[in-house]
């Protein structure tokens, strides 16, 4: 009797173990495997046949919340927050650790005149890893707060501001920002677009569409400088991305709006001081940069006239998003695709094999697979606003 006991007992413990053990399997491993995207969508704004019309009485701007690590990506959250069209599509940073996200709100609708739109400086905070996700604070940068950047750190963040020709320095402690002073970098003209960090958070390369330079600064701690160094390629210098090993950068140059082939620069960074090395044509009006994790590739979105009205000669059915093999400072094409309207910012996921792309005028994010060699499109998401600002965390 006390055998059959025990091999009841034994039997039932082994039971209760592999419930347990499947349990455990099952359980969703969210924390661990998760790569977040976090897409800004402008509410405010609508292209109507190629015409840009500012919505009367428009619903709030959205943040979009978006797991990578899943396939096929999802979204996960979404909360309210100023965004805008306006700018490069970089108006947002998510945290090293992806504890948070920074969106920036370069226009409003003008208090004054609800027809029109005026710059806007305010920087919200959003909570990650609250359920659901919540904005935690809203601080102020300066006017037309746009490009965003968090270092590798976690330690300041910086943000260009368009229309006063400045960039805002925050120092970062957990999730809380404190405002640590600005620097002036050229008139209100100048149009500091986006302010890019180098791995080791000592430099940063600021795009400046109003005057088409490209400024050098230096870092020490929370000590923002002006080196007083800085780069002419194209026209309207804009979007800007950084290679995770340091040693190059891909900008994008926003042209002259007259339907003309524009062009991407690159900046060699192991020159002292960096310097162009490079110029590709890439198509009409390229807007958002993004280097692949491992440092091998660079996607770049083209609105290829698609946001133009259908009547004008350079207007093209569908914007495009070019994939290129990173040799040193040499950028070869590896492959491209087809993409939606009015096409903004590009992101990667951790192992380089999904892009999300954003299109502005279907208000979805475009999820597109690439193996070395071949795009192509395995689904869509949709978002509330058009989707103008996308970031994933730089570690």
């Amino acid at each position: 009797m006390k055998k059959c006991f025990s091999l009841v007992v034994s039997g039932l413990a082994y039971s209760i173990g592999l419930a347990v053990a499947l349990v455990t399997l099952s359980l969703p491993s969210f924390d661990a495997a998760a790569q977040l995207a976090v897409s800004a969508n402008d509410n405010k704004v609508v292209n109507v046949n190629g015409v840009n019309q500012i919505v009367q009485n428009p619903p709030p701007d959205t943040v979009t919340i978006v797991d990578l690590g899943v396939s096929p990506p999802r979204v996960v959250g979404e909360v309210n927050a100023p965004s805008s069209v306006v700018g490069p599509p970089q108006n947002v940073a998510i945290a090293p650790d992806e504890s948070f996200a920074l969106v920036a709100g370069p226009v409003k609708i003008d208090p004054a005149d609800p027809k029109k739109t005026a710059p806007d400086n305010r920087l919200t905070v959003i909570d990650l890893k609250a359920s659901p996700p919540a904005v935690i604070a809203t601080l102020e940068a300066g006017l037309g707060a746009s490009g965003v950047s968090i270092n590798r750190a976690g330690t300041v963040a910086l943000v260009a501001n368009r229309a006063e020709g400045s960039v805002s320095i925050f120092t970062i402690s957990g999730k809380t920002l404190t405002a640590a002073g600005k620097l002036q970098l050229g008139d209100a003209k100048s149009g500091p677009s986006h302010a890019a960090f180098t791995p080791d958070g000592k430099t940063v390369l600021v795009t400046r569409d109003g005057d088409h330079k490209v400024s050098v600064l230096s870092v020490d701690g929370s000590k923002v400088e002006d080196t007083k160094q800085y780069m002419v390629g194209g026209i309207r210098p804009y979007a800007i991305d950084i290679s995770s090993k340091g040693d190059m950068a891909v900008f994008v140059n926003q042209g002259g709006g007259q339907g003309d082939t524009d062009s991407i620069n690159v900046i060699d960074l192991k020159m002292k001081p960096p310097r162009i090395v490079d110029t590709v044509a890439v198509g009409q009006i390229p807007e958002g940069v993004a280097i692949s994790p491992d440092g091998s590739y660079a996607a770049v979105t083209i609105q290829n006239g698609s946001q133009r009205p259908k009547s004008h000669q350079a207007f093209n059915d569908f914007g495009s998003v070019k994939v290129f093999r990173i040799n040193g400072t040499t950028l070869t094409l590896a492959a491209e695709a087809k993409v939606g309207h009015w096409g903004q910012g590009v992101a990667w996921s951790r192992d380089g094999k999904t892009l999300v792309v954003q299109s502005m005028i279907e208000k979805e994010l475009e999820i597109l697979s690439f193996d070395g060699r071949v795009l192509r499109k395995t689904g869509a998401i949709k978002v509330n606003g058009g989707p103008a600002g996308l970031a994933t965390a730089q570690k």
